[in-house]
């Protein structure tokens, strides 16, 4: 199965695709949030592009495992994004934007959607 993996922001949303055969993430590129509506047609495109099968998306967890505002604020947006009619998977994403960093890369956001990815992938096999 081909993911497209989000790490939602509220000023942006990163993007990673990969599947389940290779398990290794790409990056792809920073979505700039511009409201739900829009945020949600622009991943609909990337998902006829990439030919995606489901979307998977970082639930921000607080440091002690838990959902806390941000989650649900993720959570929210997730609701919105069932409108692509794709299976939605969330995912533990802490720590994915500094592992993304370590790892060198250029797009912090891609590099978190890409670690988040990797991580989800890993956990499945």
């Amino acid at each position: 199965m081909r993911y497209l993996a989000l790490d939602v922001g509220d000023r942006r949303i990163g993007l990673a695709v990969g599947d389940e055969a290779g398990g290794i993430a790409r990056p792809l590129r920073t979505l700039v949030r511009r409201g739900v509506d829009a945020d949600v047609a622009a991943i609909g495109d990337v998902v006829r592009r990439e030919e995606v099968a489901a979307l998977l998306i970082g639930l921000p967890l607080t440091l002690r495992g838990e959902e806390g505002h941000q989650a649900a604020r993720v959570k929210r947006f997730a609701d919105a994004c069932a409108r692509l009619g794709l299976p939605i998977e969330m995912y533990d994403e802490r720590f994915t934007t500094t592992e993304g960093a370590l790892q060198g890369a250029p797009d912090r956001d891609a590099g978190a959607a890409s670690v988040l990815l990797e991580d989800f992938l890993r956990s499945r096999r």
